[in-house]
C-alpha cells in the first residue's frame, strides 16, 4: 500500500499540477485560436500589440515578449501581415525602424483572442477568495524567480514597479499602496501586467506574509 511519503515532495506534486494546467491551456490556446483561423503563436502576438495600442511594437520586441526566436517571431508577423491583420510602418522616432501595429481588422480579431475560454475561467472559479489570493501571490514569487532567470520575457509586475510600496498599512485589508494613483489596496488586486508600470531602481517585492481570512 502506497502511503503519502511516497509520492514525492510537496514542492514535486505541485509541478506535477502544473505541468497538468500547462497541457490544458496549450490544447485550450490551439482550440481557441485554430477557431479563428490563427495560430497560438499568432494570437499571442495580437494581444501584444493590442496591449501597446498606436505605439506597436519592433519585431525584436515580439519576439522578446513571447520569448521566441526573431524567426519564429518574423514568419508569424509575416503571416498576420498576409491576413490584413497587421501593418508594418515606419517608426516615428526612427525612421530606419520598422514599426508592427494592429489593423483595424486586427484589432477586432485581438480582442476575441484575448478572452480566455469559459473552461478555465470555471476552473479558476472553484477557488474561494482566500485561495485565489494565495494562488496569485503564489504565482506573482514564481514569475519573479522565472524572470530573474532569464526563463521568461519581463512581466510589468506590480511588485516590481518604483510606484509599489508594499505594506504601508500593515493589518489593512488594503496593505499596498500606489503612488502613481495614490490609493491602497490588496493582494488580489495585485496585476502581472499593468501597461503604466514603470521598473523600480530596487528590489520591492516582498509581500504581506499574511492573507487575512474572508
Amino acid at each position: 500500500m502506497m502511503n503519502h511519503s511516497d509520492q514525492g515532495s510537496t514542492e514535486q506534486r505541485i509541478l506535477v499540477g502544473l505541468s497538468k494546467i500547462s497541457l490544458a491551456l496549450k490544447s485550450q490556446s490551439w482550440q481557441d485560436a485554430g477557431q479563428h483561423g490563427v495560430s497560438p503563436t499568432q494570437a499571442q502576438i495580437l494581444s501584444l500589440l493590442q496591449a501597446k495600442g498606436d505605439e506597436g511594437m519592433r519585431l525584436a520586441a515580439v519576439a522578446e515578449g513571447l520569448a521566441v526566436t526573431p524567426a519564429t517571431a518574423s514568419d508569424a508577423v509575416r503571416v498576420l501581415d498576409e491576413k490584413g491583420l497587421v501593418q508594418k510602418m515606419r517608426s516615428p522616432q526612427d525612421g530606419r525602424a520598422i514599426t508592427i501595429t494592429l489593423t483595424p481588422k486586427g484589432q477586432k480579431l485581438a480582442a476575441q483572442t484575448s478572452c480566455w475560454s469559459d473552461l478555465l475561467l470555471d476552473a479558476v472559479g472553484e477557488l474561494s477568495e482566500l485561495e485565489q489570493t494565495v494562488f496569485l501571490r503564489g504565482l506573482i514569487k514564481m514569475i519573479r524567480k522565472l524572470q530573474e532567470a532569464g526563463q521568461i520575457p519581463i512581466s510589468k509586475m506590480c511588485v516590481t514597479c518604483r510606484f509599489f510600496q508594499p505594506n504601508r498599512y500593515p493589518g489593512s485589508d488594503q496593505p499596498h499602496h500606489c503612488d502613481l494613483v495614490d490609493a491602497p489596496f490588496g493582494d488580489r488586486n495585485l496585476h502581472l501586467e499593468c501597461s503604466e508600470q514603470i521598473e523600480a531602481a530596487v528590489d520591492r517585492t516582498t509581500l504581506d506574509k499574511s492573507v487575512k481570512k474572508k
